[in-house]
């Protein structure tokens, strides 16, 4: 092939390596890539590993691809990182701590020039123990009690803020908040979040009931089950936007957050970390938003029922409840 394309064999290596940009005239490497391309020319990308010591590629865990929040971030990792010449290599943990230790592992083995991890927990010695470790690390939507890698997430408690201040606005002051397990960091800080907030509304001492459910899941069934009807006997307000909460019924108010961003700028501190900065590890919270629908609405006067809020697993109750999903 550089015969073909009249070049040096290492010239026509660097001009094929999307990992060494602009090492090659622009003339160069399009008289390269035309010779490869007529001689049915692929990269070998094993062989290149061995030589180079790179894989090219960047090792992405997360906790459960089924929740419809881990997509469009995994789609802003991609768009990123493609751009960079760095493919990704998924494993989907399912919530497992000792299946994230084994695909951690194997990713390290596959020489993976880096990792992003959506933690299955908050206690995981084997998440901490890539602080300051090789391949360099950044965390999206959960985080570890010992804190010390880049972080990229919504800015979940300004989120809760607004939800119970949406729903003492509209005049409920029963809320509730119906979070996932307390083994995630996504539950501690809305639960914290939470309290803040109800203490804000209603003073010191005001009830914050908060409910544990196994996993972040939506709750208009169990308001059905329950003879409830939402917004009538109880206003609901979720968290994260999920995929068609503006289509059902009654359409849900919930807090948006930035999903394709959070992992766009997870890429980007990556790539940072593998440009060879050594900056303190950031911690990027990023901007949500309260959408509001009809899932809430003024609670209704004396002799009336109260009312509540959720959207894919935290509640707040007016009973008023208010909901998310990690």
């Amino acid at each position: 092939m550089a015969e073909r394309a009249g070049v040096h064999p290492g010239t026509a290596s660097r001009a094929l390596d999307p990992a060494l940009p602009g090492r090659v005239t622009g003339q160069t490497k399009e008289k390269v890539e035309r010779a490869a391309r007529e001689l049915g020319y692929t990269p070998d990308p094993a062989a290149r590993s061995l030589r180079t010591r790179r894989s090219g590629s960047v090792g992405v865990v997360v906790p459960d691809l089924t929740n419809p929040v881990i997509p469009p971030i995994i789609r802003g990792i991609e768009e990123v990182l493609w751009s960079a010449g760095l493919a990704c290599l998924l494993a989907d943990t399912d919530n497992d701590v000792e299946r994230e230790a084994a695909a951690i592992a194997e990713l390290r083995a596959r020489r993976c020039e880096g990792l992003i991890i959506a933690t299955a927990t908050r206690d995981s010695p084997t998440v901490a123990a890539l602080n300051g470790a090789d391949p360099p690390a950044v965390l999206v939507t959960r985080d570890i009690d010992a804190g010390s890698l880049p972080f990229v997430a919504a800015d979940d408690a300004a989120g809760v803020r607004r939800a119970v201040g949406h729903l003492a606005e509209l005049g409920h002051r029963h809320i509730a908040h119906v979070t996932g397990p307390p083994s995630l960091s996504t539950t501690m800080i809305r639960s914290r979040a939470f309290h803040d907030a109800m203490v804000e509304q209603q003073g010191a001492g005001a009830p914050a009931p908060v409910l544990h459910a196994e996993a972040f899941t939506i709750c208009y069934a169990a308001l059905a089950a329950a003879g409830l009807r939402c917004p009538e006997d109880m206003s609901i307000v979720g968290h994260n936007d999920m995929p068609l909460v503006d289509s059902v019924q009654p359409p849900l108010t919930t807090v948006a957050i930035p999903q394709r961003r959070i992992g766009t700028e997870a890429a980007r501190l990556l790539l940072e970390r593998l440009g060879g900065d050594a900056a303190p590890a950031p911690r990027v919270l990023l901007g949500t938003e309260l959408i509001v629908r009809a899932s809430t609405r003024r609670p209704k006067g004396p002799g009336g029922r109260p009312s509540a809020a959720q959207d894919g697993g935290e509640a707040v109750d007016s009973r008023t409840t208010s909901s998310g999903s990690s």
